[in-house]
């Protein structure tokens, strides 16, 4: 008797193994690229909220604009989140990839930070200004500059507005195009530079407290330079990325982004 009774209680333990081990099975793991700051931090928020979704979220972070995408096109991520819809749209132009949008996740306005001069009132003749060097990302540039009172830019330039486009420049203002990543390094060498919010938040600057000039949250460019969660056509439906936009889309995490950021990240949607 006492062996049936051990042979069953064994039995019942391998069963009970089996389906534990079965589920764990059910897990599936969301890899997703990110710029550290303040992309990563967000992704973070909700980590927990798909790990009880079945959905275990690996972040892999970098610190440029290039290799999130070729990692995203050759199947290396799932998804990355770290640019918006224009500069999206722009690298699938120039690097012949398949990357669309999947949602709208916050915004970051681009600010004017003062290098060698700390005010725009004491901006000399011939002043050195950094910009971005990709395309969207300087023509929002000149845009800011523009905004500023420090240059004028053609009207129907737009969003591909490169230095060939200023129409006026009083202050004989040189432009320095740079890689995105490198101008708060640049800082100390030029009079002032329009730096990219995720990166400005990883040198330590706010916005709304450090900028000389900045975005309106509430502008046209709120909508259109949003950060996007990226993805390969077609995957935008998978069950997986739609919990990592919903998670994302929560109350838990807007107020993140305000506690956190105050007012250099602002929450779209």
């Amino acid at each position: 008797m006492k062996r049936r009774l051990l042979a069953l209680v064994l039995t019942l333990s391998f069963i009970a193994a089996g389906v534990l081990s079965g589920c764990g099975s059910q897990t599936k793991k969301l890899v997703v690229g990110a710029s550290v700051a303040p992309h990563a931090e967000i992704l973070k928020q909700v980590v927990d909220v798909l790990k009880e979704k079945g959905i275990e979220l690996e972040i892999k972070e970098f610190t440029d604009y290039v290799q999130p995408n070729l990692a995203l096109q050759d199947k290396s991520l799932d998804a990355n989140y770290f640019q918006h819809l224009p500069y999206l749209e722009d690298f699938n132009s120039k690097n012949k990839t398949d990357l669309v949008s999947a949602g709208n996740i916050h915004y970051e306005p681009f600010g004017l930070y003062p290098g060698k001069i700390k005010s725009l009132d004491a901006i000399p003749d011939g002043a050195t200004i950094a910009v971005p060097n990709d395309t969207t990302n300087e023509a929002r540039a000149l845009l800011l500059l523009e905004t500023a009172g420090l240059i004028k830019v053609k009207p129907d330039a737009g969003l591909n507005a490169t230095v060939k486009d200023i129409t006026e420049n009083p202050k004989n203002i040189q432009i320095k195009e740079l890689e995105a990543a490198q101008i708060s390094r640049a800082l100390p060498d030029v009079d002032l530079a329009v730096i990219n919010g995720n990166y400005a938040i990883e040198a330590g600057f706010n916005v709304a407290t450090d900028a000389l000039a900045k975005e309106n949250a509430d502008s046209v460019a709120a909508q259109t330079f949003a950060n996007i969660i990226a993805v390969r056509k077609g995957d935008e439906n998978r069950e997986d990325i739609k919990a990592l936009i919903e998670a994302l889309h929560s109350d838990k995490v807007q107020k993140f982004i305000e506690e956190k950021y105050k007012g250099s990240v602002v929450a779209i949607f």
